[in-house]
């Protein structure tokens, strides 16, 4: 294949740096304290459904859209629209505040399905870019970009947070930041990154077409083996990264006290290890293997819980931050890579609608239930030692896949 130039492969990566100023901001962070304590009146519950709501319908539209889009060829098209629906909705939470619950609600799953659904046909761009064998590199660098982007939407919505907190009405503008982050640097890959055309496009009707596709999507992922196994692995893991990242927050708030400001000094030490870890694991994928590598992290994430478990100190907490960010940073780019390597070059678009579109969201809506009720009944401290064992089991079912490797490109004519 032919190689993008380094100026379209940084405009792709520049798009992880753009969206996870909306994930820090409104999802992780300072959203869902105002989501809370604000709009919904101190009522978590409004909270979950409401995520769990917007991953549900993500995982259900992802595997179709994949299909309409390989289709077509109009993956870019599709990332346009889901991030012009996450960028307006996010403008839009500014003008929520109590009893804007329903508006509040409805306006976060909008920008959750455009976050979430967007990434569908981010990921599958990497196979254009590069080939093979630069998988793991080049999807390292996205996640970096991604974890630089987080430490600099951090940065400056610092100085947006009133001295009263994030209940103060004047939080809403660091919504309008994560808005505008996300909008202004994700012009970069619209305007720079080609979308290579199918020899077989479609010109019909797109959504029945891309029904059709699904189907055929559904019985060829039956015939990949190592496909099955992997997806299967990833949902598993993939859950609990989810549920530790969702639940962080709430665990150093409530069990260690910690304030507003040692809470962005925390997450701020997560993103800065996830970048060295996205750079480190992403340069090492290509010789360990992307199953070896994924193993790894996923023992750091066993460490990181059972850390968790017994600090009792906010300098604790932000050593077993430093690790978990090295885990997470790694962990989500070599699955990434994981998946690239095994799937088929003519169904990259649907196979990773089902791997992020569907199994990535639809993970996001168990593990955190379980460990609610796991909570509720014995403790947080104990629920983090049950995400710990979902861990283990996904090891188990990663050791099942076969390791894949990039096949070796041709050498040269001379």
């Amino acid at each position: 294949m032919q190689r993008a130039s380094r100026g379209q492969i940084f405009a792709w990566t520049l798009f992880d740096f753009a969206n996870t100023g909306f994930l820090v901001i409104i999802v992780t962070l300072i959203f869902p304290v105002y989501f809370t304590d604000v709009i919904a009146g101190g009522n978590e519950d409004y909270w979950g459904w409401t995520i769990s709501a917007s991953m549900l319908v993500t995982a259900l539209i992802g595997p179709l859209l994949g299909s309409i889009a390989d289709a077509t060829s109009r993956k870019k098209r599709f990332l346009g629209v889901f991030t012009a629906a996450c960028v307006i909705a996010t403008v839009g939470l500014y003008f929520t505040g109590p009893g804007t619950i329903l508006l509040a609600a409805t306006l976060l799953v909008i920008a959750n399905v455009g976050f979430e659904g967007g990434t569908i046909f981010y990921d599958a761009f990497l196979p254009e870019l590069v080939p093979e064998t630069d998988y793991g590199r080049v999807s390292g660098y996205g996640f970096a970009m991604g974890y630089l982007g987080s430490l600099i939407s951090l940065a400056l919505a610092i100085p947006l947070v009133p001295e009263a907190g994030i209940t103060d009405p004047a939080t809403r503008n660091t919504f309008l930041l994560a808005a505008a982050f996300f909008g202004l640097f994700s012009l970069p890959l619209f305007l720079n990154v080609r979308e290579r055309t199918s020899a077989h496009r479609f010109h019909g009707d797109p959504l029945r077409e891309g029904y059709r596709r699904l189907r055929e999507t559904i019985t060829h992922i039956r015939r990949y083996d190592d496909v099955k196994r992997f997806l299967l692995a990833f949902f598993v893991y993939n859950d609990s990264i989810l549920t530790v990242i969702v639940f962080a927050g709430i665990f150093a708030s409530k069990e260690l006290a910690m304030s507003f400001t040692e809470l962005i000094l925390f997450f701020m030490i997560v993103q800065g290890s996830a970048l060295v870890g996205s750079l480190v694991f992403g340069a090492l994928t290509n010789r360990l293997g992307a199953r070896q590598t994924i193993i790894v992290t996923l023992l750091i994430w066993v460490a990181v819980v059972i850390g968790a478990y017994f600090v009792t100190t906010s300098t604790a907490f932000f050593v077993v931050g430093a690790l978990a960010g090295m885990a997470l940073g790694s962990s989500q780019s070599t699955s990434r890579t994981m998946m690239a390597l095994l799937t088929p070059p003519d169904k990259k678009t649907e196979f990773f609608g089902f791997y992020d579109g569907f199994f990535g969201k639809a993970s996001a809506m168990i593990g955190p239930a379980v460990f609610g009720v796991v909570s509720s009944a014995y403790g947080i401290r104990s629920a983090m030692l049950v995400v710990g064992v979902f861990f283990l089991v996904g090891i188990a079912l990663v050791l099942r896949v076969r390791d894949a490797r990039p096949s070796p490109e041709p050498a040269a004519s001379t």
